[in-house]
């Protein structure tokens, strides 16, 4: 047997002895390095930022530019115009809205707390709180819907000039995305109620979460400026 043999299989003996009894250098030097390109550790490892998250974070882009759009041509209107609101148009029902305000908020907070229950993933709370959420969304948009029919009654219209223009294109574009997250709630509930797979379960409340974090970050700065 060569000597070079003998020596490397003396080595590995000795290194063994000493791991045994806890000197020598630690055993995760000996692990082989992270490779990218391994199917087992890519299997484990996660990215931080999926391409789905990618796509809603591009998504709430463009919904801001677009309400940054129809909140420029607000405050031209409103603060060119001689008076506003104007002589024989209704005035806006600004304390039924603020405690309308005040639930949406809420349904922030309660979206917020099942976001956070995805961390140690409890199922319970995380369906518990997507139905409140669910709940409260569905409350401010059948507040705002009552607000409509008797805003209607009183002769404010999409045609009743600027006034009514701005208003219904303004708040009614808010209340359609209000409607699309209390929609893509209902689903989201629906699935992780039959979700056997985590990891797709928390993508889903999560990208949920984002969408109604727009509606409700949207709504203060709306009814500051078109209600008061």
């Amino acid at each position: 047997m060569p000597s070079e043999l003998l020596f490397d299989q003396k080595v590995e003996r000795d290194t063994v002895a000493k791991k045994r009894a806890g000197e020598g250098p630690p055993s995760w030097l000996d692990e082989p390095p992270f490779d990218p390109g391994d199917d087992g550790d890519s299997r484990t490892a996660k990215p931080f930022i999926g391409n789905a998250y990618i796509a809603m974070l591009l998504f709430i882009g463009a919904d801001v530019m677009f309400f940054a759009g129809l909140i420029g041509a607000f405050i031209v209107f409103r603060f060119g115009a001689m008076q506003w609101p104007p002589l024989g148009q209704p005035r806006l029902p600004v304390e039924v809205t603020g405690v309308n305000t005040a639930i949406l908020l809420l349904s922030g907070y309660t979206m917020l707390r099942a976001w956070r229950a995805t961390r140690r993933w409890n199922q319970k709370s995380i369906i518990d709180n997507l139905t409140l959420t669910l709940a409260l969304g569905s409350i401010f948009l059948f507040v705002q819907g009552y607000e409509w029919t008797k805003l209607l009654k009183f002769g404010l219209t999409l045609s009743s000039g600027v006034y009514g223009g701005t208003f219904y294109v303004l708040i009614g574009c808010h209340a359609l995305h209000v409607l699309g997250a209390v929609m893509a709630l209902l689903v989201v509930l629906r699935k992780l109620r039959r979700e056997t797979s985590l990891e797709k379960s928390e993508v889903n409340v999560k990208l949920a979460g984002m969408y109604w974090f727009l509606v409700v970050a949207l709504w203060p700065v709306l009814y500051t400026l078109v209600y008061l």
